[in-house]
């Protein structure tokens, strides 16, 4: 048999999810012929057929994490040079009590091991508590094996293997841990003038983008190991979309040159390709500050998480109702709660607070 592996999708990324094959065993494919959909951190894509071939195998199912370099399917026939196919699985490791092991990218064999596997594959067996050895014998043991073992056993509950958008998530949180010097500052935007015709997630937006203008310190990117920062004239804001499969942030491009209405459909079709799992790789690139309007769902105040090489993000909060006295008398209010977290490395508490304060004046006007 000839192994194809998951070659590198782009950016260097270490694995991709199986979203839908394209193919199954027994199928004559051609060269270029789309074997699986897959998906990155940063978006969908399709990966074709270096070869023309007849699939014997294919290595995972839908929603299987696919290490890059990992076998993805096994083409029928002797292993020839083909590329990104790599070497056959050498039977012979399978038999014999003498260790063995394959240098580079293939299986290796253990002691008295009847089971062929990567390295890689073998240590992901151990950090999930799976016994390698109950998973067959004779053929490739990959890392989707082990981690459908891993999913099946619900002897202490459910095991779940995080993936796609949520697995991203993770990743990019862990590292704004570790990089970002967080401050979060909070107020509220009266928004009592709006009419019923004003749309709230514009109207954040378009006032993000005039709170830019006015203090572009935090329309900004910044590097920390050489202490530099980039300030950026065009406004590309990141919108936090909420999905069952994780959070994506796909990029509204150069909105302040953009009309509401044009605004309004950008996220209309934004929040369809999340829903379809079919964000172009292009929109999730090149934000340089973003939003987060949790208050669609719940809560008032937070301290949203920054994205480096971002310096700031703004929270939206659940609109509410206050009494103030005018005058000596009662007047109800409506109130937008606003959270901005800026990296303190790269930004000043002033420049913070005029931005903030650049946004509500921009909300609390009754009109676009």
């Amino acid at each position: 048999m000839k192994y194809f592996k998951l070659p590198d999708l782009g950016e260097g990324l270490p694995e991709a999810e199986i979203v839908e094959w394209h193919v199954k065993v027994g199928d004559e494919v051609e060269v270029d012929q789309v074997l699986a959909s897959m998906e990155t951190a940063k978006a969908v894509v399709d990966v074709p057929s270096p070869i023309k071939g007849t699939l014997a195998k294919l290595f995972g199912e839908v929603g299987d994490i696919i290490h890059t370099g990992s076998p993805l399917v096994g083409f029928e026939g002797e292993e020839e040079d083909a590329g990104t196919v790599v070497g056959k699985v050498s039977h012979s490791a399978a038999v014999g009590g003498d260790d063995h092991f394959f240098a580079g990218n293939t299986q290796t064999r253990v002691g008295h091991s009847k089971v062929q596997a990567l390295p890689s594959t073998r240590l992901l067996a151990k950090q999930l508590g799976v016994d390698i050895e109950l998973l067959g014998s004779g053929e490739l043991i990959t890392d989707a094996d082990v981690q459908q073992a891993f999913e099946a056993d619900s002897s202490a509950g459910r095991n779940e293997i995080i993936k796609g958008a949520r697995r991203a998530m993770s990743d990019a949180m862990r590292h704004a841990f570790e990089t970002v010097v967080p401050v979060t500052l909070m107020d509220d935007a009266d928004i009592s003038a709006w009419g019923k015709d004003q749309d709230p997630t514009v109207r954040l937006i378009m006032a993000m983008s005039e709170a830019c203008q006015a203090e572009p310190a935090l329309n900004a990117h910044f590097h920390a190991k050489s202490y530099s920062r980039r300030l950026f004239s065009e406004i590309n804001i990141g919108i936090a979309v909420d999905s069952p499969h994780g959070l994506y942030v796909p990029v509204l491009k150069n909105v302040a040159e953009r009309s509401p209405a044009d605004i309004r459909s950008g996220l209309d079709r934004m929040i369809g390709d999340v829903k379809a799992r079919r964000v172009p790789q292009d929109e999730l690139k090149g934000a340089t500050i973003t939003l987060s309007n949790f208050g669609a769902i719940a809560g008032r105040y937070a301290n949203p998480i920054i994205t480096p090489p971002q310096v700031a993000i703004v929270g939206a909060g659940r609109s509410y109702e206050i009494l103030v006295l005018k005058n000596g008398e009662p007047q109800a209010r409506k109130m937008l709660p606003l959270s901005l977290t800026m990296d303190h490395q790269a930004c000043t508490g002033g420049e913070a607070a005029r931005f903030l304060k650049a946004m509500k004046v921009a909300l609390e006007k009754p009109a676009l």
